[in-house]
């Protein structure tokens, strides 16, 4: 019993003195000193508010003598630490006098170990030390870049070592503090990457992670090499994040590249169908809505197929079926091939087969040729008014791409640029009534594309991604189907999908994101764009154009299925409640 009212009474008495405890109310510098007030308070580590404690004015010593010293300042004295208390003696004024003294400065700098051969590249990185103030972190620097030179020159157990630092009367009368660097250089054994382990690939085939990397077995070591392979693997979008690979000696000496991975789904299936009943005696409904399938990395070969389907209205209807097959032959090209049918309204059904041959130059650089042959058909109707001619349409062209962001889903630098240009031969067939002797059946067009984004990490988890995009078509004659089309989820927000149509278009978009993981984040957007149908007369169509904008928020979320987006939307002159939902996984093909 006694024991236990020892202890309550101990328990009080802690809780007393916390209660009583005296408080930081300022910390002040003062004497001769070149560093900032704000960077002594930072060094101190001891902020308004915090709790004296004992030992206090050695701790503020300790942390202020050793932030001198990496910055080259040993011949520093803190003359006093004074103390002032407030009139109930509860909290404290603190001034620091300092006298920081006159900084070291390196005298010289002697090497050992340092072989002909790699002098050039050594003595430039280190020798502007020579007379500048013996700062820690600068010469960190300057040993950090010998290292990864020697790791770029197949040496990655490279090591710099400080034998020795003497300090030496001065040069002259202006100071007597300098300090003489010995080093140590140790270069190791050259390496070469004569094995590559890859770990956790479950489907995806090794030969695919290879290829990709672009590093041969027996290739000579380099770390910025290695650095680049998370960038190239993240953007099969395969995997989750891949880490830095790993470089050991194997049991037998060999070198060994050793690349962990993580597999995520690649077969993504977004969509939804609904049944509309007639409202009209004797007609039937019909079926409307999506469905977006996409299956990438096809047994683990890095093959894909994608098919999607909508229907918006009655008479509307798109329908598009894609397939890759990657590195032919083993070499650098992929082959696409595309079918594309779109009905639309009662006007005209068109359709299109187009292939793509990709040389990829680099991990950031490729270039296209593209072949398209197709057909446009007008719809039987009664309606006696023109709409478009039958006509078939050949199609060749280029594209160049360049892409040196860091991520697909949520890329927090970089730039993605893009151009294409194709040439069209379009045939008019029909119908008869609408053919004269003035009508030109063979026609010429020329469709000019060019995307720009840009991606940059304003500060941790906050990013600025802006885009723009224009779109060209020229020729002596358009009808509807050649049209651009603009509105939507992926050009301008806060529109119906492919709500404008214009032979001419641009859309630019501005984004804020929030980043809350690896791959989801919240964002604020900005929206404009511009479309321009131009006059015929011989048709009687008027020249229509118009600007628009459109902004609102959104996020993109990572889910089991895919990266689902969802953004809420408003247009030029939308009421808050008019605006738009733009949902759907991001189309990964």
């Amino acid at each position: 019993m006694i024991h236990q009212i020892i202890k309550v009474v101990l328990i009080f008495f802690a809780l007393a003195l916390i209660t009583h405890a005296q408080s930081i109310n300022s910390i002040k510098i003062s004497g001769g000193y070149d560093f900032s007030e704000s960077d002594y308070l930072s060094w101190i580590e001891i902020g308004e508010g915090a709790v004296q404690f004992t030992g206090i004015n050695d701790s503020i010593r300790m942390r202020i003598g050793r932030n001198l010293t990496d910055y080259g300042y040993f011949h520093f004295s803190i003359d006093s630490i004074a103390s002032v208390f407030s009139a109930d003696s509860q909290k404290i004024d603190l001034t620091v006098i300092i006298d920081e003294g006159e900084p070291t400065y390196i005298n010289n700098i002697y090497l050992s170990g340092l072989e002909s051969s790699d002098s050039s590249f050594v003595l430039s990185s280190i020798e502007f030390l020579e007379g500048s103030v013996l700062n820690k972190y600068e010469i960190e620097s300057s040993i950090f870049e010998i290292l990864e030179e020697f790791e770029n020159k197949t040496y990655p157990f490279a090591s710099v070592v400080f034998e020795s630092i003497t300090f030496v009367p001065g040069k002259d009368d202006t100071t007597n503090h300098f300090a003489d660097l010995y080093l140590k250089i140790d270069k190791g054994p050259p390496s070469r990457i004569e094995e590559i382990e890859i770990v956790g690939n479950d489907k995806t085939k090794d030969y695919v992670i290879i290829r990709n990397i672009r590093i041969e077995e027996n290739e000579e070591y380099s770390q910025k090499r290695l650095e680049e392979i998370p960038l190239r693997l993240n953007k099969l979008r395969f995997f989750e994040p891949v880490e830095l690979p790993d470089f050991y000696f194997n049991s037998e000496g060999k070198g060994v590249l050793r690349i962990k991975v993580k597999e995520k789904q690649t077969n993504n299936f977004d969509g939804i169908v609904g049944y509309i009943p007639s409202n009209i005696e004797g007609e039937s409904g019909y079926f409307t809505g999506f469905v977006d399938v996409s299956l990438r990395n096809l047994f683990g070969t890095e093959r894909g197929a994608a098919f999607k389907w909508e229907k918006l209205d009655r008479e509307s209807q798109f329908l598009q079926i894609k397939y890759l097959e990657p590195w032919l032959l083993g070499m650098p090209f992929n082959i696409r091939g595309e079918f594309q049918q779109r009905k639309q309204d009662t006007t005209y059904v068109e359709r299109y087969f187009t292939g793509k041959i990709d040389y990829l130059a680099t991990e950031e650089l490729s270039a296209s040729l593209i072949f398209s042959s197709g057909s446009v058909i007008p719809s039987e109707s009664d309606n006696q008014n023109f709409t478009v001619y039958n006509s078939s349409i050949i199609t060749s062209g280029v594209n160049l791409r360049y892409d040196s962001s860091d991520d697909f889903y949520l890329p927090t630098k970089g730039l993605i640029t893009e151009a294409e240009f194709t040439y069209s031969s379009k045939k008019i067939k029909g119908p008869a009534k609408f053919i004269t002797s003035t009508t030109k059946t063979n026609i010429d067009l020329l469709r000019i594309s060019v995307n720009i984004d840009f991606f940059l990490e304003i500060f941790r988890r906050n990013i600025i991604a802006f885009g723009i995009s224009g779109r060209e078509l020229t020729g002596d004659f358009f009808e509807e189907s050649d049209l651009f089309r603009l509105g939507g989820t992926n050009s301008l927000r806060g529109y119906r999908e492919d709500q404008f149509r214009g032979n001419r278009v641009f859309w630019s978009n501005l984004e804020y994101r929030l980043a809350l993981s690896s791959r989801t984040y919240t964002f604020l957007f900005f929206d404009s764009g511009y479309y321009l149908r131009s006059e015929n007369s011989d048709l009687g169509i008027e020249k229509i154009e118009s600007f628009k904008i459109g902004y609102g928020l959104g996020i993109n979320l990572e889910t089991a299925l895919g990266v689902l987006g969802v953004s809420y939307a408003l247009g030029s002159g939308d009421a808050v409640n008019e605006g738009k939902i733009h949902f759907g996984l991001i189309n990964e093909f």
